[in-house]
């Protein structure tokens, strides 16, 4: 069964869901109404369709591969890549001064998904650009812009971001990358980086990293870290690539999935780079590509979620093995009741972890669009549940898939296992998933729970309005928000902050069980009728929702437990 674009899904959830109303509201999204949205997104998906799943088997089976110090990329991947690049796709929501098309990030987002359906180790490679493409606009000069943007927008040129280093994985300030300035105003950059993805390749004219580096008057830890563009290629004087830079590849990763990605061990040797943002204020600079990509990679989470479900039925739908309670004679496997389960169980989940990611890029499009400071509040907040709760889902669905297809799931021909390796990493990079749990609870609670507790509120008050028309499912809805709260209010009273560490990962997957529960519920009171989305909605609260309370307990147990058992008996 070939992939199948999920416009229609974007564009109920942007219709009926989520508050994607708001933005027409402004000045600045005021043309990306609903019509023009849905011809963008048909476009995107039909794209992904017709070039980019065709390659996704390619990347895994003929990985790219270092060849004399150059990434030589997987069959079709240069095709693809160009459909994407000429498509306008990495410049969504760019600048139109520097060739952008200014449209909303959560459009982004949905094309973004779509691609990582399609094939996520490509996908990657517009999405670190697009990283960087945001980094620049908000931090570097109006020389950079203007020469970059509009090469990375359109795809002449692509972005990496350099942050890890041997020794210094999460915590980046204890990076040794050296820069040093030269007299012409540009900074020599020394050091060895790890897992640069797309670190090289051979699909545009230049790759532009961007690198963290300390100065020799640099402090230590993170506030001594200055942040600059390094490209392969030396722009000459009409902006075009150059002679080479003082950089290379080292080696490429041999890694569990996204194969076609190249995964790379970049050295810099007195590199020539320009200097983004101000000396000493590259974490600031660098976080602005980092909340781009923590999304993104929430994107990816559903995008294979999707692709592995979509794979998974057309399987359940042919397979056939024996008779069943609701069918006598030969039948599908879709007919037992086990595998419509874990059926469903992808679907609702799929469709809870898109809607919360779409509402936190709305969220993020509304901070920039409006002079509303609980937006940026509020994107702040469900960015680490998304990235999170997302990239979860796909690990589960991905895993799901692959029971369904049996003993057939674990052979590599049916392509199931693809999307279980190439989801894997999605949990760990742009921040582990247990890292952003940590951030939830802790810097996102600094404000005493004000916008944990707006967002809860808002999920009781619709919950109170469904009662006359989903009356059962909006008491399950009401239930569980009310233990969220409780939860909320215990992470929020605990002045030890490991003792919040402690039950950080469940507290943020019980708040996305109540969230996904929310979204289900709003779209069964749009659908009115008893259609598959009250049926979906039904499935998801019912039987999905009550693991909630299971992990809102675990949330308050605090870190005391953790600690009783000795590390000798650990080891014992």
């Amino acid at each position: 069964m070939p992939y199948r674009a999920p416009v229609s899904e974007f564009e109920y959830i942007f219709s009926q869901i989520v508050s994607f109303d708001h933005l027409n509201k402004t000045e600045k999204f005021q043309d990306a109404d609903l019509e023009t949205v849905s011809a963008v997104l048909k476009e995107a998906g039909k794209m992904t369709e017709d070039k980019i799943y065709p390659v996704n088997r390619n990347g895994d089976l003929e990985p790219s591969v270092l060849e004399n110090g150059k990434v030589r990329s997987a069959p079709g991947y240069a095709e693809a890549f160009r459909a994407i690049a000429d498509g306008g796709w990495v410049s969504v929501s760019s600048d139109p001064e520097y060739g952008g098309m200014g449209l909303p990030f959560a459009v982004t987002m949905a094309v973004n998904e779509m691609m990582a359906s399609g094939c996520l180790a490509l996908q990657l490679n517009p999405l670190l650009t697009q990283g960087q493409i945001e980094a620049l606009e908000a931090h570097a000069t109006d020389d950079i812009k203007s020469l970059y943007l509009p090469k990375l927008n359109s795809g002449e040129w692509s972005g990496t971001m350099n942050l890890t280093e041997p020794h210094a994985g999460s915590d980046v300030g204890a990076l040794s990358s050296k820069a040093e300035r030269n007299d012409d105003g540009t900074y020599a950059v020394t050091g060895q980086k790890i897992f640069i993805t797309w670190g090289d390749n051979d699909l545009c004219d230049n790759v532009c990293h961007l690198v963290l580096a300390r100065l020799p008057d640099g402090g230590k830890g993170t506030k001594g870290i200055s942040l600059f563009i390094v490209p392969k290629f030396l722009p000459d004087e009409d902006g075009n690539p150059g002679v080479a830079n003082t950089l290379k590849v080292v080696s490429l990763e041999h890694k569990l999935g996204i194969h076609g990605s190249p995964t790379a061990v970049m050295q810099f040797d007195g590199a020539k780079g320009w200097l983004v943002g101000q000396e000493n204020d590259g974490m600031k600079c660098m976080f602005t590509m980092m909340n781009n990509a923590r999304m993104s990679v929430g994107g990816q989470g559903t995008g294979i979620a999707e692709g592995a479900y979509q794979h998974a039925l057309a399987y359940a739908l042919e397979r056939k093995q024996g008779p069943t309670p609701v069918k006598d004679g030969p039948g599908t496997i879709v007919d037992h009741a086990d595998v419509r389960r874990m059926l469903l169980t992808m679907k609702s989940e799929v469709f809870a972890a898109r809607a919360i990611g779409l509402e936190c890029a709305i969220a993020i499009d509304m901070s920039h669009a409006s002079n509303d400071a609980s937006w940026k509040a509020r994107a702040a907040f469900l960015t680490p549940i998304s990235k999170s709760f997302a990239t979860d889902v796909g690990i589960r669905t991905a895993d799901t898939g692959v029971q369904i297809h049996g003993g057939m799931g674990f052979i590599e021909e049916t392509g199931a296992a693809q999307y279980l390796r190439d989801v894997r990493i999605t949990s760990i990079y742009e921040g582990t998933n247990g890292i952003q749990s940590m951030d939830l609870v802790a810097r996102k609670l600094m404000d005493g729970g004000e916008m944990a507790y707006a967002i809860i509120d808002e999920i009781e008050s619709f919950a109170e309005s469904a009662r006359a028309q989903r009356p059962r499912m909006a008491e399950a809805v009401w239930q569980a928000t009310e233990t969220l709260r409780e939860a909320t209010e215990w992470m929020v009273a605990q002045g030890d902050l490991n003792d919040r560490f402690a039950g950080s990962v469940p507290f943020l997957n019980g708040f996305a069980r109540v969230l996904g529960a929310h979204y289900h519920l709003k779209a069964a009171c749009a659908e009115g009728e008893e259609g598959p989305r009250v049926k979906l909605a039904r499935f998801y609260i019912n039987r999905l929702l009550p693991e909630h309370s299971a992990l809102l307990t675990h949330a308050m147990q605090g870190a005391e437990g953790l600690y009783d058992v000795s590390l000798d008996e650990l080891s014992a």
